[in-house]
């Protein structure tokens, strides 16, 4: 399929938690890259402490940095290549330095930039460890948060996370868990699952969406007697949905959505919190989780996983979910590509 051709430009990866493991897994990704077994990329990451890791590592990875990422197709069979990012302080594995936090939010910015002027064709980004952000006095919850504030966007951004199978997708982000019945309201329902139809369709190619909404309490809240959030805001938005023409079950009790029978009667479900979606997902498919971010103007993809300061500079983490991350980033921009050329409905 034209759709599923890559685009010829590569995907912008960023550092991530440079005291985490993100420079050792994009070095790993890089190693297997034979046979179109990782997407071109370009790593913005600082060259020196590249080099120093992969010593330290024993591994035989030649770095090339270039100015430009239409350089890095070329260069990617036999040299990894980096646009550098200088870090402020010399890395100490496993322990976050908030004096190397401008350095990570530089990487997030350029890669951003590089594909909103079209010179990457979507966004991976590495782990953040966000307590070492906070301390430089970063104001979002987290990386999701950062980029539809790059993007522009006043609404909060629509976190879908695939993998074993399963698409969840999160009513409420990064919240405690005693905020979310106050957080959750019909219209933001109806934001979120209209935004996931939207890009099942667009970026996944799911010609009529199929969706479920989980209930927030036990058994759906039992008709009311354990809790009414299912009869005064998520059934309403449920009902809003299917007005608009959206396919949609709920709200369903969380506890009977996940089996393999009843996955195959929706697409994605919409989860009211996080643990709900990201249990599941994470039992059926940790290795190779992936998080994409609905409605941005580019592509963005992250690997469904955390900075893992506890092994970080070991050379033991799998970067299996960073190479479905690329790959997950390289689909979705040829089909953007093919549509904009109108070579897709």
């Amino acid at each position: 399929m034209s759709g599923d051709r890559p685009s010829g430009r590569p995907l912008a990866l960023t550092m991530g938690e440079p005291a985490g493991i993100g420079g050792e897994i994009a070095l790993a990704a890089w190693r297997v890259r034979t046979d179109r077994a990782v997407p071109p990329f370009v790593l913005l990451d600082d060259p020196a402490r590249l080099a120093a890791l992969a010593g330290s590592l024993g591994w035989d990875v030649p770095l090339v940095t270039v100015a430009d990422p239409a350089e890095a197709p070329a260069l990617f069979g036999s040299a990894l290549p980096v646009l550098p990012v200088a870090l402020r302080v010399p890395v100490r594995y496993g322990q976050p330095d908030p004096a190397n936090g401008p350095a990570v939010l530089e990487s997030i910015d350029r890669a951003v930039a590089l594909c909103r002027e079209g010179r990457a064709a979507g966004v991976v980004t590495n782990p953040i460890q966000k307590s070492a952000l906070y301390a430089t006095g970063f104001r979002w919850p987290g990386h999701t948060e950062y980029l539809a504030h790059l993007a522009g966007q006043a609404d909060e951004p629509v976190m879908l996370l695939e993998g074993g199978g399963l698409r969840v997708v999160l009513a409420t982000i990064h919240i405690p868990l005693k905020d979310v019945p106050a957080a959750l309201s019909t219209a933001g329902i109806v934001r979120v699952a209209t935004a996931t139809a939207a890009g099942l369709t667009a970026d996944f190619g799911v010609a009529r969406p199929r969706l479920a909404v989980a209930a927030l309490n036990p058994h759906a809240g039992e008709s009311g007697s354990l809790g009414r959030e299912e009869i005064e805001v998520i059934a309403p938005a449920v009902a809003a949905l299917r007005t608009a023409g959206i396919h949609v079950e709920g709200p369903s009790p969380a506890d009977t959505l996940f089996h393999p029978a009843a996955r195959s009667r929706y697409d994605a479900v919409v989860c009211m919190y996080h643990d709900q979606a990201l249990i599941p997902l994470k039992t059926l498919d940790f290795e190779t989780g992936v998080n994409i971010t609905l409605g941005l103007p580019f592509v963005r993809t992250s690997p469904d996983h955390g900075t893992a300061l506890g092994i970080a500079g070991t050379g033991t983490a799998s970067a299996s979910s960073l190479i479905a991350a690329l790959h997950t980033a390289e689909r979705i921009a040829a089909r953007r590509t093919a549509r904009q050329d109108g070579e897709m409905p």
